[in-house]
C-alpha cells in the first residue's frame, strides 16, 4: 500500500494506516519524496512501535526545489547517504528494512547510486535494496553491483510499458511492486473489464488489482488510498479469483 499524505488530512491518514495494519496489509511505501520527509514521520507516528509482520519500503534520491528550481534527481553518494540518515530518524528506525533508489540519476554513475546502497546495506542501516523505475539494462546492470530484491515500476492493466522489466523480474524471483497500479482510465471502465467486474460482483479497481495478482506471482501492487472506504476496496481485491478465460480476455 502507498499512503499519500495531503496537507489538513493528517487525522485521516493515520486512521488510514492504522486500519490497513488491522487488516492484514503488510507493506506500506512511502518515499523522502513525499512531503520532503512528512510521509515518514506520519508513518511513524501512527505506527511506532512497529508489529514485526510490518515492511516500510522507502526511497531516497530526489532533491528538494532550491528557490527558483523544481525537484531534481540526485544520486550523488554524499546526498544518498543524507537522506538515508533522515530516514531513519524520522521512521525511528535503526535499519531501513526494504531502501529504494527512487529514480536513477542520469548525472551519477548507476554504480556509484547503488554502490552506495551497498555500502550501507554492509553498515547495517539498510536491509535490502530495491529499484524504481529502471529498464531492464539498468536492473541487470545494478544486480551486478548488489542484490536488488524490488523494482517499483508504473504498470497497471491498462498501461504495460514496463512489461519486459516485470518478466525480468519474474524470471529472476525479485518482488515487482507496481506504482499507479489501478489506471485512471480504469474508472470510465471498458466494455471487457465492466463486464468481468459484473460477474465477479467487483468493481472495475478490484479487477485491476486483481488482474495485476494473477498476472505473475512476484506482483505486489501499492495501490494509492486516501480513505478507510477506499483502504477496505483495495484489500478486498486480494480475494478476488480471476479465471484464466477472465484473465485472458482482460
Amino acid at each position: 500500500m502507498h499512503l499519500p499524505t495531503e496537507a489538513g488530512l493528517r487525522d485521516g491518514a493515520i486512521a488510514v494506516a492504522r486500519r490497513a495494519v488491522e487488516l492484514g496489509v503488510t507493506l506500506i511505501d512511502t518515499a523522502h519524496l513525499y512531503g520532503w520527509g512528512a510521509n515518514e514521520e506520519l508513518l511513524a507516528e501512527a505506527l511506532y512501535p512497529y508489529p514485526d509482520e510490518l515492511l516500510i519500503a522507502t526511497k531516497v534520491g530526489v532533491a528538494p526545489p532550491a528557490a527558483g528550481r523544481e525537484a531534481a534527481l540526485c544520486g550523488r553518494p554524499d546526498f544518498l547517504r543524507e537522506q538515508v540518515e533522515e530516514g531513519l530518524r524520522r521512521l525511528r528506525m535503526e535499519r531501513l528494512e526494504l531502501l529504494q533508489l527512487h529514480r536513477v540519476d542520469p548525472e551519477v554513475p548507476l554504480a556509484d547510486q547503488v554502490g552506495t546502497l551497498g555500502e550501507l546495506q554492509a553498515e547495517g542501516k539498510i536491509g535490502h535494496i530495491g529499484l524504481s523505475e529502471v529498464s531492464v539494462a539498468q536492473l541487470d546492470e545494478a544486480r551486478q553491483i548488489v542484490d536488488v530484491v524490488s523494482v517499483q515500476n508504473r504498470y497497471s492493466m491498462l498501461d504495460r510499458e514496463h512489461e519486459p522489466v516485470l518478466d525480468a523480474c519474474d524470471a529472476a524471483g525479485i518482488a515487482f511492486l507496481p506504482w499507479r497500479p489501478v489506471h485512471p482510465a480504469v474508472a470510465g471502465a471498458t466494455p471487457e473489464i465492466a463486464s468481468v467486474a459484473e460477474e465477479l460482483g467487483a468493481t472495475p479497481a478490484q479487477v485491476s488489482l486483481a488482474w495485476l495478482l494473477h498476472r505473475s506471482p512476484v506482483v505486489l501492487p501499492i495501490p494509492g488510498t486516501g480513505s478507510i472506504v477506499h483502504l477496505e476496496e483495495n484489500v478486498a481485491a486480494a480475494d478476488l479469483q480471476l479465471s484464466d478465460h477472465q484473465f485472458r480476455r482482460l
